[in-house]
């Protein structure tokens, strides 16, 4: 009796240990999913600030809310499955779909590195908030105009994260998905929420007794504008990185080897030539080749979009 008590308690911890390692490797597949869509959750929080611009301060967490429930629908109730049949069905057609959102990465970043060279000429911010509506719809309107922006960015978040998973089994992967898609939309909106909230605390601080508080709030007030436009700029190196990446990654995939094999022989070369260091300078190298293949990439669509004739046509 006793001996098929310790057996039972033995076979019960063994499935605990299990469950354990299961929790583990569907958390550190998680992070490496949420690290691979960096570039687009960063853009992504660069973007939607400029959704709530303009609108009064006590509404500006409402509205922030409504679009990161949106934000979550959009990921688990129309991305999330779309992308699980696919690869469970038609995982072949993957790499073909990563390389299109790759190219169209790559295009929003060359876009807005064109827009800041020639101001006004060519292109415009592919994530620019809808001009404010008067009237009781701006709220409505705005919000909805937000929600649309984030399904595209959701669904290359998901893509990308999915690419990274794409070894595990199907209830891993739907496990993993949604833990990725939960944590980049709590993170994303959540720093968006401090974002649109600093010059409220600002002002608050500037009124206050203290001359340490009145000078604080009057840096954070100052200063948000420039970390709103750090943040767009770091946003946009991040998607030609990550959309040059995937394109190198991919090509290989179907099966062009050279510009991947290359880029990894520079790499392999950097790594051993230098010690100590070699590690982060092989992946500074790969980042800024990567960075200079979607900027060159993106180049080429945005003057089909805005400079050839049937460019302009579609356009119009």
């Amino acid at each position: 009796m006793s001996a098929g008590l310790f057996g039972l308690l033995d076979d019960v911890a063994a499935l605990a240990r299990l469950a354990a390692a299961s929790v583990d490797d569907i958390g550190a597949a998680a992070g490496r999913a949420t690290a691979k869509a960096a570039g687009v959750v960063i853009d992504d929080t660069a973007v939607t600030p400029q959704y709530v611009s303009g609108i009064t301060a006590d509404r500006e967490l409402p509205m922030i809310r409504r679009i990161a429930i949106g934000s979550l629908r959009n990921k688990l109730l129309f991305i999330l499955p779309a992308a699980l049949l696919l690869s469970q069905f038609a995982p072949w057609l993957l790499p073909v779909i990563l390389m299109v959102g790759a190219t169209y990465l790559c295009f929003e970043g060359a876009e807005k590195v064109v827009a800041r060279i020639f101001p006004g000429k060519h292109g415009h911010d592919a994530h620019a908030a809808p001009a404010a509506v008067a009237g009781e719809d701006a709220e409505k309107t705005m919000t909805a105009g937000a929600i649309r922006t984030d399904f595209i960015l959701s669904a290359e978040i998901m893509v990308i994260a999915l690419d990274e998973v794409a070894d595990q089994a199907f209830w891993s992967r739907l496990v993993i998905l949604i833990v990725v898609a939960i944590v980049i939309t709590a993170a994303v909106y959540g720093v968006v929420a401090v974002i649109v909230k600093m010059d409220d605390v600002g002002l608050h601080l500037a009124q206050r007794s203290s001359a340490f508080a009145q000078k604080f709030g009057r840096g954070l007030v100052t200063g948000m504008p420039k970390v709103l436009a750090a943040l767009s700029a770091i946003g946009t190196v991040a998607m030609l990185w990550v959309g040059g990446h995937i394109l190198l990654l991919q090509s290989d995939k179907l099966g062009w080897h050279w510009p991947y094999g290359t880029v990894h022989h520079w790499e392999e070369g950097v790594h051993h030539a230098v010690e100590g260091a070699g590690g982060v300078l092989a992946w500074l190298l790969n980042t800024g080749v990567s960075a200079v293949i979607g900027l060159v990439v993106g180049a080429v669509v945005v003057a089909i979009v805005h400079v050839l004739p049937f460019g302009k046509k579609a356009k119009h």
